[in-house]
């Protein structure tokens, strides 16, 4: 898309727009400058009491697009899923010194959303993903070395450990719910935040008064210098010829996830003219060819500098798409949209405004004394010649920034938000059943009476491309994707069961504090999950790819979460009561994942399934039970969703507990009916070097190093950390916080040992 071309854009094509600064230099600076306190009323004979220090200042990073450097940046192992205990140190020492060299709170937001309005852009990014992929299992297999730094891809639930470690070292985390974007923003311009870090272009055409590089973060070895670079929107601005009242309308006009290129590309070409120099690869190209991005940018700024009145959209509209040949209406009313989207988010909401249509957030601690705004780290930007010195700071202030979050106090105190507005299915109370039990009947559960068939996936979608596009010449366009005006497969599924408001409420409790995998929230409300790409094979059709190796474990998990057991037993005992064949609805959940037989467009239906070894109590009793048995229970629970309902493996003397997750794994996987997919070498391997207690050397295994690497290690590091993080997923389903609590040092010491 052309907005995500823009931050390239001011990096090497508009000199000055950024600037190398050095945060921690600057934070020392500016605490050494005394606050300045006005009291006009105040009597100078008769000095009151000392007013108290400044709070610290706080810096909001954006996990989804700073993962790379939140891992620590390149690392050899990465292709095999590691190297955790490098991340780790790295964290640690980000962590330090942002807090005592330079007196800065951290805190990291993460992507916690579904984001179905961005499915296309997700497709094509996954589908990129899919051919890194292969690139990167070719290269290992000719050569056996690690692949080019070029080919980075995270490995499998870097996110969720990243979380994890952020929680170890005392980190605030925050995670976003339904657009990730504008809850980011809304975070950082209402509640006192002085600078973002993240490398998204829509944040920097969000006219961010104190924006970071977080791809150009480098901490140096002895921690007292963070360096990075500043993106001077107002430089920008000054180049392209635009003012701040145009940047949503030249974002709207650049392509976006609402109004995308396809939909653009005539207007673009009618910018350029018929005498351009890439006006003919228009012509003889026989499907869409867009402009290159800068070619755009710079074309679309001159043309937004010279409207008269931004505030007819009607006519700008009108004129931008006068060649167009099909969905006017559409385009012009998502033309519309995308103006509303970038004006509301370049604009701090006022504190006395509700949430706008785009922007549903709330502070995430309710006793947290958030400021009203925030103070940006250059008031005044210097010229661009000058050094990332202390002369930079000459008009920063860091005394009007507010206190920092306080999660000490109250344990949870996150009120609920949810309300009836949400996408996915509303929260009610479920009607009383005849359960055995009274107090959980009424939870998680189907009612007696039969509902409509309706369709989740369709009201989150957006359209996207037509089937042509006129030019200047009168000359057809063809799309550039062969694909439909939805932007995603509409599958009509089974209705949910109803999950009562009291579960709902935790759930989004704990989503919105980072305390829960981020899926769960989404199954429970929409039905629907995101899976991300793993480095596999496609041709090797010996190895099952991660998806389908665990989907059983993630069936038994939405049994439990949907309380498919109690259901199952209620509708037993309706059907002998009236007589009648047994009827249960099947509970159908949508699995968005990208590979080789199919299109990350169009779902894969997955049924919940229940244990039949034991009937598992319902999602609240499991969540919110305090009792000794409760906890059995979700013990119980989550070693069944692994088949290893086993009562030797809570035996420390046998499996220590910190590996309990990864053995759990071992032996789901060991259990495979498809065939043998880890060798018995394999298997001892990792036995004798992380359980056995006489031959585990975690000091000789740091210092091991390998000069070869193959195919299966790669294959093995892609299975099992997924299943890592949907363990956490499992655990968290089933109210167990032992499972994300362990699972770090799980990953960081025993990962690497297996192969």
């Amino acid at each position: 898309m052309g907005v995500q071309g823009f931050q390239e854009y001011l990096e090497k094509r508009c000199p000055g727009a950024a600037v190398p600064v050095d945060l921690l230099k600057l934070a020392r600076t500016a605490a050494r400058q005394p606050p300045h306190h006005h009291h006009p009323h105040h009597h100078p004979h008769h000095p009151g009491p000392m007013p108290p220090p400044p709070p610290p200042a706080r810096i909001l990073i954006d996990a989804d697009s700073g993962l790379q450097r939140l891992y620590g940046g390149y690392q050899t192992d990465w292709v095999c899923g590691g190297e955790w205990n490098a991340m780790l140190g790295y964290l640690a020492a980000l962590s330090q010194a942002f807090l005592y060299q330079g007196g800065l709170e951290l805190v990291v937001v993460f992507n916690g959303t579904l984001g179905k309005e961005r499915w296309p852009e997700w497709a094509r990014r996954a589908q990129g993903q899919r051919q890194t992929a292969q690139l990167i299992v070719n290269h290992v297999g000719s050569k056996a070395t690690p692949p080019p730094r070029a080919w980075f891809l995270p490995p499998a639930c870097l996110s969720h450990c990243v979380r994890l470690a952020m929680f170890r070292f005392r980190v605030r985390v925050v995670q976003t719910l339904e657009d990730h974007h504008q809850e980011v923003l809304c975070l950082y311009r209402d509640y006192g935040f002085a600078g973002l870090i993240a490398q998204d272009s829509e944040f920097a055409l969000c006219n961010v008064p104190a924006y970071f590089s977080s791809h150009a973060l480098k901490l140096s070895w002895n921690g007292k210098n963070l360096t990075t670079h500043q993106y001077l929107l107002s430089e920008a601005a000054r180049q392209l010829g635009l003012k701040t009242q145009h940047l949503a309308c030249f974002a709207a006009l650049l392509g976006n996830h609402i109004l995308p290129d396809e939909d653009l590309a005539a207007f673009h070409w009618s910018l350029l003219g018929p005498e351009h120099p890439l006006a003919s690869l228009k012509v003889r190209a026989h499907q869409l060819v867009l402009p290159p991005c800068e070619v755009v940018i710079k074309a679309v700024s001159e043309y937004v500098s010279s409207i008269k009145d931004l505030g007819n959209l009607d006519a700008i509209a009108r004129d931008v798409f006068k060649q167009s040949q099909s969905r006017m209406e559409d385009k012009v009313e998502r033309f519309k949209k995308a103006v509303e989207y970038f004006s509301a988010a370049s604009k701090p909401r006022s504190p006395n405004m509700g949430p706008t249509s785009f922007i549903w957030f709330k502070p995430p601690y309710q006793n947290a004394p958030y400021g009203s705004g925030s103070t940006p780290l250059f008031h005044n930007p210097p010229p661009p010649s000058q050094d990332c010195n202390d002369s930079l700071t000459g008009k920063m202030g860091f005394s009007d920034w507010s206190a920092p979050y306080d999660s000490t106090q109250g344990g949870s105190q996150l009120p609920n938000h949810h309300t009836g507005t949400q996408s996915g299915p509303s929260p009610s109370p479920s009607s009383s059943s005849d359960g055995d039990e009274p107090n959980d009947s009424n939870a998680n559960h189907l009612t007696d009476k039969p509902s409509r068939w309706e369709d989740p996936a369709g009201r989150g979608g957006s359209t996207s491309g037509d089937g042509s596009q006129g030019n200047g010449s009168g000359s057809n366009i063809p799309s550039l994707l062969s694909m439909a005006t939805r932007s995603h497969m509409d599958i009509t599924t089974p209705p949910l069961p109803q999950v009562s408001a009291e579960v709902l409420r935790v759930a989004e409790h704990r989503h919105r504090r980072g305390l829960m995998y981020p899926q769960i929230y989404h199954i429970l409300t929409k039905g629907e999950m995101k899976m991300p790409v793993c480095i596999e094979d496609e041709c090797n059709s010996e190895l099952p790819p991660a998806s389908l190796l665990f989907r059983t474990a993630r069936q038994y998990a939405y049994g439990v979460l949907f309380s498919l057991a109690e259901t199952h037993r209620r509708l037993e005992r309706l059907a002998l009561r009236k007589r009648a064949p047994l009827e249960v609805p099947p509970v159908i959940v949508k699995e968005w994942s990208s590979g080789k037989a199919k299109s990350a467009l169009t779902p894969e239906l997955v049924a919940a399934l229940c244990f039949r070894e034991w009937t598992c109590p319902n999602l609240r009793r499991l969540w919110l039970g305090r009792a000794s048995e409760d906890r059995s229970r979700r013990t119980r629970a989550f070693l069944a969703c692994l088949r290893s309902d086993c009562p030797a493996l809570l035996n420390p003397a046998q499996v220590p507990q910190h590996l309990l997750l990864m053995c759990c794994v071992l032996r789901y996987m060991m259990q495979w009916p498809g065939g043998r997919i880890l060798q018995r070498h394999e298997l001892d391997a990792f036995l004798a070097q992380a359980v056995s207690s006489q031959l585990y050397e975690p000091d000789q295994l740091q210092e091991l190093k390998v000069r070869h690497i193959f195919h299966t290690w790669i294959w093995g590091s892609s299975a099992i950390l997924p299943c890592l993080s949907r363990d956490a997923q499992l655990g968290l389903g089933q109210g167990s916080g032992w499972a994300s609590q362990e699972r770090s040092q799980s990953c960081s010491e025993a990962t690497p040992l297996l192969f």
